[in-house]
């Protein structure tokens, strides 16, 4: 079992930069590549990044390749992304998600995760 908290949302200038947070508890983190989602209103949930379960392989959607980066702490049990030149259609709830999954890719697919957090906001103004 793992319980995800994201933290770290907010409203932004566009151009500016937020750092979201998912801290994780359960003692099987360290198996779970991580993902982050988002969805905007009126919109599906769509894929932005996914990072292995050793951090040693990340996989970006292109709307945000170049701009978010991902990162993991296993020792503390946190996953970050790291959000620079926003943009207003980044505006959206960001959810964190793990799964155990022998791809990242697989991670892809937002009926892949097996556990979700509960969403922090992420609001950019134009």
């Amino acid at each position: 079992q793992v319980e995800l908290v994201e933290s770290g949302g907010g409203l932004v200038q566009a151009g500016g930069s937020l750092r979201l947070f998912c801290a994780a508890s359960g003692r099987t983190f360290s198996r779970h590549a991580m993902g982050w989602f988002r969805q905007a209103p009126g919109k599906e949930r769509e894929f932005v990044v996914a990072i292995s379960w050793s951090g040693g392989s990340t996989y970006y959607a292109d709307s945000v390749k170049g701009r978010f980066t991902i990162s993991r702490d296993n020792a503390k049990n946190t996953v970050y992304l790291q959000m620079n030149s926003l943009k207003p259609e980044d505006t959206a709830v960001y959810y964190c998600a793990a799964a155990v999954v022998r791809s990242i890719f697989i991670l892809t697919d937002p009926s892949t995760p097996d556990y979700w957090g509960q969403g922090t906001q992420v609001t950019v103004s134009s």
